[in-house]
């Protein structure tokens, strides 16, 4: 149900999205104002790589609690430093999922002074879906949407604002380097076995997608496919004459057993891999390799917009702005 815009604002409204997620406490500030396209003014990130903090329980170590709550409650300072009116924080796998989570939600809203959207895999799906479709347009058709994270692989579908398939499977990149991937370097029989087990937890999903009406666009997001594109894709004018970045699965694949033969310092001095990708960014190539494999997808396009956008513009919508 759509709220009315509150009548104290004076436009442009300037909002913050706080993305808790499994590698980074992400800060997002924009202008928004009803019926345009919210515009970035700052971003402001910490890393932190929440899963080599998990305890063999499942939970965030009490460390991992302290660091994040630290991470927090920085954010939480610059947006009032940045005059944000309305702080949007949300939290998605590594929180969601961790045995304490319930606690470490606590003490994030202790921090916050605010309550905490937790969103379930299904739901970070859509929103990332709608951020998506706004900046490709309505006139793109139908969308096939993967996004990796951390913790977790989301896949949407659909030709509307929302998807109408959506799914969530714990194939994040971070979580499949604990599992498989912690050899640096990993080499090549660690990725045959994360390339087993990506393809048979993806089976279903294709299975189900099989008879789903074709993609007129394949579109990736999230900063892991963003690297991606920047070490194995190339830039090629899109449907709309507009520059877009395309990553091509032969290419992707190509590169897998290069990144499974050098150590991670190395893999910083590649294009595209920032310092903070460089452990887990060969799951990630694999997960998403194997995702495009499933789904019979030769290529993608990478958007620059993901869930935080999603969040902001879902917001928007709910006060009736849009």
């Amino acid at each position: 149900m759509c709220r009315a815009a509150p009548t104290h604002y004076a436009f442009p409204v300037r909002l913050g999205v706080l993305d808790i997620g499994s590698n980074t406490v992400h800060l997002l500030v924009a202008d928004a104002h009803p019926g345009g396209r919210p515009l970035a003014a700052s971003s402001h990130r910490t890393v932190l790589r929440l899963m080599r903090y998990l305890t063999p329980g499942g939970a965030i170590s009490e460390e991992g609690v302290r660091a994040l709550v630290d991470a927090v409650s920085r954010a939480r300072d610059l947006a009032g430093e940045e005059k944000v009116e309305e702080l949007l924080p949300t939290a998605t796998s590594a929180v969601r999922e961790a045995a304490n989570g319930a606690e470490v939600i606590a003490r994030i809203e202790e921090a916050l002074g605010q309550p905490l959207q937790v969103l379930g895999g299904e739901t970070e799906a859509r929103f990332t879906f709608l951020a998506v479709r706004r900046w490709f347009g309505w006139s793109a058709g139908r969308i096939l949407l993967f996004d990796i994270g951390g913790g977790s692989l989301e896949i949407a579908a659909g030709d509307e604002d929302l998807p109408d398939y959506a799914e969530s499977v714990p194939l994040g990149a971070g979580r499949m380097t604990l599992a498989y991937l912690m050899e640096d370097p990993p080499g090549e029989k660690a990725v045959a076995e994360l390339r087993a087990h990506a393809a048979q937890v993806l089976e279903p999903i294709a299975a189900t997608l099989k008879g789903a009406p074709r993609a007129d666009h394949v579109v990736g997001s999230s900063k892991t496919i963003r690297s991606l594109a920047r070490l194995a894709g190339f830039p090629r004018n899109g449907w709309s004459g507009t520059p877009r970045m395309v990553l091509p699965r032969q290419s992707l694949g190509q590169w897998i057993p290069r990144l499974a033969r050098i150590p991670a310092a190395v893999r910083k001095e590649l294009p595209g891999i920032t310092p903070e990708r460089t452990v887990q960014i060969t799951a990630g190539a694999v997960v998403l390799h194997e995702a495009m494999k499933a789904l019979n997808v030769s290529e993608l396009e990478v958007s620059p917009w993901a869930l935080r956008e999603g969040v902001m513009l879902r917001y928007i919508e709910e006060l009736g702005w849009s």
